[in-house]
């Protein structure tokens, strides 16, 4: 085995857990990011843009899908590297994870789990590779938190479908080839469709006003008698769990990647702290300093080893979407708190783009709304620890 480098954010030394191959893609991952995305997020940021050529350098980096099976252009990794992957990325911003959680668990996991083997053939390849980029209209303007209440409508229109209704806060909705929209048929059952770039009736409006996530595309759908053949629909996808699913497989991404923001913010808040000096003395020399910056690594080290654990969980089969909920809630949380406290140590400067916390404080307030809000998961948590519904 080879000498491991140790990190700060390393401090119980997990390093040690991981194989070869994983460390390797993790490093891959995390130069790409230090070269191609920390020199330029600020501005991107600051324009709200999603820089058009990230999709192909991250399918060239093969990051898309990467949990899926080669046979399909993916990269067939485990679920424990996966996550190191999402880590990395959103270790640059939250914003460049969100693309390629929705890419790979949102898109291609819908097509690979409930897809024709048409469907698979034809759009996994082209969306591992960025070729083709996807989105997941899911959520409405009046049902977020309660996708059950959707009001979109596929209705049978001869040997196809029609299609309408509005979905909101959808991530990469401007920049889509296809759309995986899901929709309720005349019987009440949830069916899921893809419907592509330029099909009559259906336009994406990008949401220019945010004050988070800027760095991504973030759009509303609409769709006025869109008209599909059958076989855009997804074949296996019926009822509300197939998108819950979907939602499942993001929010095990979302676990990782919010370690990767919170090391982001604490290393920066450490090296800060030990070159700025007040009072003739560096500020990681003053006790509140020290009590900061070791509550925030002691939390960032807790929030690992959850994600780890749910890896491990995960590759053997025996992950629950309660465990999800666990971590999704946890970590974002966390992730949040370190940013805040990063800030704090920045004094001033943490208010500028130079410096990375206050952009990364800001996406995580998304993230931490975002498939499934702090408090829907504590409630989901708490129906499995009581056996009791409090939803209602």
């Amino acid at each position: 085995m080879r000498e491991l480098t140790l990190r700060p954010t390393d401090y119980y030394q997990l390093d040690e857990l991981l194989d070869d191959d994983a460390r390797l893609v993790r490093d891959t991952v995390r130069r790409f990011v230090d070269r191609e995305v920390i020199p330029h997020i600020g501005g991107w940021w600051l324009r709200g843009e999603f820089p058009r050529h990230l999709p192909a350098a991250l399918g060239e980096l093969g990051v898309l899908g990467a949990n899926l099976p080669v046979e399909y252009g993916a990269a067939g990794v485990n679920n424990v590297t996966y996550g190191l992957i999402l880590q990395e990325l959103e270790r640059g911003d939250s914003g460049l994870r969100s693309f390629a959680s929705v890419q790979g668990a949102l898109v291609m996991y819908p097509i690979h789990a409930f897809g024709s083997e048409a469907q698979k053939r034809h759009w996994l390849p082209r969306l591992a590779r960025g070729d083709a980029v996807g989105c997941f209209g899911l959520t409405e303007p009046g049902a977020g938190s309660d996708p059950g209440a959707m009001q979109t409508r596929a209705r049978r229109r001869g040997g196809g479908w029609e299609l309408t209704g509005t979905k909101m806060w959808i991530t990469n909705g401007s920049l889509a080839d296809v759309a995986v929209v899901w929709a309720k048929d005349d019987e009440g059952e949830i069916r899921g469709f893809l419907v592509e770039r330029g099909t009559p009736g259906f336009v994406a409006h990008e949401i220019t006003t945010k004050a988070s996530m800027r760095a991504s595309d973030t759009s509303e759908l609409v769709l006025e008698g869109v008209r599909v053949d059958d076989d855009a629909r997804l074949p296996e996808a019926n009822g509300l769990r197939a998108p819950l699913s979907c939602l499942t497989q993001a929010r095990y991404g979302i676990a990782w990647g919010a370690v990767g923001a919170a090391a982001a913010c604490f290393e920066e808040a450490l090296a800060y702290a030990g070159a700025r000096t007040a009072f003739g003395r560096p500020i990681a020399a003053r006790q509140l300093i020290q009590a900061r910056l070791v509550d925030m690594l002691t939390e960032l080290t807790k929030g690992q080893l959850l994600a780890f654990r749910l890896g491990q969980l995960k590759d053997a089969g025996r992950m629950r979407y309660t465990h999800v909920s666990l971590a999704k809630r946890n970590n974002v949380r966390m992730a949040l708190e370190v940013a805040r406290a990063a800030r704090t140590i920045l004094g001033a400067y943490g208010v500028t783009l130079e410096y990375h916390a206050m952009r990364h404080a800001a996406n995580l307030e998304s993230v931490d709304t975002y498939e499934g809000t702090h408090d829907i998961h504590t409630l989901v948590v708490g129906r499995d620890l009581t056996g009791l519904d409090a939803f209602q």
